[in-house]
This record gives structure tokens, C-alpha cells and sequence, in this order.
């Protein structure tokens, strides 16, 4: 189930976001969270299972969100989790495309959001 973030998650956020490429430096993992934070378009969401195990960020448009930043932690991963977070996004805003940046394309590639299977 995703949940929207808080700033009590604020740890566990900053821990998932920090397996993005982009968000190696300190700084730059700051100014991230900043912008989810204080812009209004921009939305954070958190993967709860039975723990916190999954983030997806996005930048909503008017007709589309683009994802920002997505990540599941590593014992986790090519178990579907990316993928289901992608999908309830999508029923969340069914009448918004989906957009990538370069670093999450590849990943959005990968699943194919017809098909059951995606390796996160």
C-alpha cells in the first residue's frame, strides 16, 4: 500500500532515495527532499508491507506525472514491489500519463506495465 510521506518518515526516505544514482551526495539527497517538501506538484510516496520497503517520487503535470525517483531496498528487490507502486500510482491518477527521467526510465522499461512480471 503506498502511503503519502511525512516528515516523521523522513529517515527511512532519505535511506531508500540514497540507492538512486543521482542522490549519492549529501546535498543533493537534501535538495531532494526539500523539493518534495515545499513544491506542491511535487509528491512522495512510501511502499508499507509489513514494514516501509519501497519509495516512488513524482512530479505531477497537468496531464501526467513524471517519476523523479523510485527505489526498493535491496532484500526486496525483483520480488514486483517497483512495479506495484508504479501501478497504484497510475490508478491514483488514471487519466495522467507516465512520464521518466533518464534515470528512471530504464527501470519503467523493464516493467512492462501489460505484463505481471518486473524486475525491481
Amino acid at each position: 500500500m503506498l502511503i503519502r510521506y511525512k516528515k516523521s518518515f523522513e529517515k527511512i526516505a532519505m535511506g531508500l532515495m540514497s540507492f538512486m544514482p543521482t542522490e549519492k551526495e549529501l546535498k543533493k539527497l537534501q535538495q531532494s527532499m526539500r523539493d518534495y517538501e515545499e513544491k506542491e506538484n511535487w509528491q512522495l510516496f512510501l511502499l508499507k508491507e509489513d514494514d516501509i520497503i519501497g519509495l516512488i517520487g513524482i512530479e505531477l503535470e497537468e496531464d501526467s506525472f513524471t517519476i523523479q525517483h523510485i527505489s526498493v531496498i535491496p532484500s526486496h528487490r525483483g520480488q514486483g514491489f517497483g512495479k506495484k507502486m508504479v501501478v497504484e500510482l497510475t490508478q491514483t491518477y488514471p487519466n495522467k500519463a507516465v512520464k521518466t527521467t533518464q534515470y528512471t526510465t530504464a527501470f519503467i522499461e523493464k516493467c512492462d506495465l501489460n505484463e505481471d512480471e518486473c524486475s525491481d
